[in-house]
């Protein structure tokens, strides 16, 4: 277990160290003044996140992989759809409800929408696509079908809240979809879908146990376009103090202990959730060797703790930074700041938790025809390019609808050229990819950086700082199956070359048996 866990801790330090180096660099450059107590805290809260993603890492590998595995596989085997559907249903919804990046954007927006109600339209939305991405599996569904028909229902309600005059909830509804999918649900929900798609079996198992997190990734924004169109339209300035809580690294000291409380109380009830759940399972339908428990139960300890010091470092240390540094660099010039997002946007993937589980699933599934390192390069060119994107859009006021419409078309295109493997693959990384880090410090970036720029007025946040976790939400689609564009290519060229050598072999050269 030591060695395991070392070797964790190691892959987290790898991660985590050139976001902390970027921030450490410049705070020494004329861009950023940062006080010692905040360069301080920053570097404290860096060494905490590397062993948050060690910790976390390990009980992802030890618990919540294999438990939505069991899980899968043993609600299949019982060949009761209903019992199925239902538990994945109640699972989506209760999870997704207790999710640590959906409480921080909805604390951020309560001023404007009830966070309650938001949070639990959120979960139920996640329920819905859960069942629908379950019975994909089951009945072997076309997954790009799927996605292009419900993208496009989603430019449909869009297209009804610009008309009703509520176009500034768009950026939130396509935020509410990217930090859904956090570092609690991807594992267990992309394992539920392999443990699925591997006991009914079949020529295509591997590529149908994708799409999980892709349909989990809609549902919220239909759920909350949905609530949004019955939400008053007014902007109150209340948000942009909701905004600025943890504006600086003081301020979240102060409400240090206020901070840890609620990351236990958030991620308590989630694991909880899960345990609960799958205990019920475990006593009724897969009844699981006690070695197998025992592993399981160190993993949700290990899960648990790393969580904490993740979620808690990232809010005392990344948000208030991140807050500070959007400001204080477009104050020195909008270009610097395109620059610095596209570098740290390149970055900052690499420390996202469920991004590390996705690789490794992926090289696993794939049989080592997709690589982690090909993921990673592929996730940190996209979320570089979103970053960039986002600091452009919020710079020149335009609609988020400039980007998210041509983007989904081109990633609904390419799913007509690639292996479907690729499209289910890409699908699920954007989801992936939006994690507790976008929300809790590239968001703070932007939001600091439209405060500078903008003033900072409620609606100007909402319409312009909001909507780069739904960029980093799309570009891996494109880049992803790119990658698989890539590799078709590269196959049929193999091809046309082995082909032409053939057909200009040298007859003499064959020796002919009589």
């Amino acid at each position: 277990m030591i060695k395991a866990l070392s070797l964790k801790l190691k892959e987290a330090l790898i991660s985590v160290a050139p976001v902390a180096a970027i921030v450490l660099i410049i705070s020494f450059t004329p861009l950023v003044d940062l006080s010692p107590t905040e360069t301080g805290a920053f570097a404290v809260c860096s060494v905490l996140l590397v062993l948050g993603i060690g910790l976390f890492n390990l009980g992802a590998d030890l618990a919540m992989t294999p438990m939505g595995g069991h899980v899968g596989a043993g609600l299949t085997k019982s060949k009761k759809l209903l019992i199925l559907i239902s538990v994945c249903f109640l699972m989506g919804v209760l999870i997704t409800v207790a999710e640590p990046d959906l409480s921080v954007l909805a604390g951020q927006v309560k001023a404007v929408m009830n966070d309650i109600v938001l949070i639990v339209t959120v979960g139920v939305g996640v329920g819905i696509f859960l069942v629908l991405a379950v019975l994909k599996i089951v009945f072997r569904l076309n997954l790009s079908m799927l996605l292009m028909f419900f993208y496009m229902l989603l430019f449909a309600l869009c297209a009804i809240l610009i008309q009703e005059g509520k176009f500034n909830f768009l950026p939130l509804s396509f935020d509410s979809g990217g930090v859904t999918t956090g570092p609690i649900t991807v594992p267990f929900i992309m394992a539920l879908g392999v443990g699925i798609a591997t006991t009914i079996g079949g020529r295509n198992a591997n590529e149908n146990s994708f799409g999980l997190i892709a349909m989990c990734s809609i549902g919220p924004i239909v759920a909350v376009m949905a609530l949004s169109l019955t939400a008053n339209g007014e902007m109150p300035p209340e948000v942009l103090e909701n905004l600025a809580a943890y504006a600086t690294v003081d301020g979240s000291l102060k409400e240090l202990g206020h901070i840890l409380l609620s990351n236990l109380q958030n991620v308590g009830i989630a694991l909880g959730l899960v345990v609960v759940f799958f205990f019920i399972l475990q006593f009724t339908v897969l009844k699981l060797p006690k070695k197998k428990l025992i592993q399981i139960g160190i993993g949700i300890a290990y899960t648990f703790l790393g969580l904490i010091i993740f979620l808690t470092a990232v809010e005392v240390g990344f948000m208030p930074i991140g807050f500070k540094i959007g400001q204080s660099i477009a104050n020195f010039h909008p270009a610097a700041l395109t620059a610095f997002g596209l570098l740290i946007g390149m970055v900052v993937v690499l420390a996202e938790p469920a991004v590390h589980v996705l690789n490794k699933q992926v090289e696993e599934i794939t049989g080592g025809g997709v690589k982690k390192i090909e993921m990673l390069v592929a996730l940190s060119i996209a979320v570089g390019i979103s970053i960039a994107l986002s600091v452009i859009r919020m710079i020149f006021k335009f609609s988020l609808l400039y980007y998210l419409i041509p983007g989904y078309l081109i990633s609904l295109g390419l799913a007509f050229f690639v292996p479907k493997i690729y499209t289910a693959i890409a699908f699920d990384s954007g989801g992936v990819a939006s994690g507790p880090l976008t929300s809790s410090f590239i968001l703070p970036l932007i939001v600091g950086a439209c405060v500078a720029l903008n003033g900072g007025s409620a609606a100007e946040i909402m319409s312009d700082a909001f909507g780069v976790v739904a960029m980093v939400a799309m570009t891996p689609l494109i880049t992803i199956q790119a990658l698989g564009f890539k590799a078709v290519t590269a196959a049929k060229v193999k091809h046309k070359i082995a082909m032409k050598r053939i057909l200009e072999a040298d007859d003499e050269q064959i020796i002919y048996f009589k």
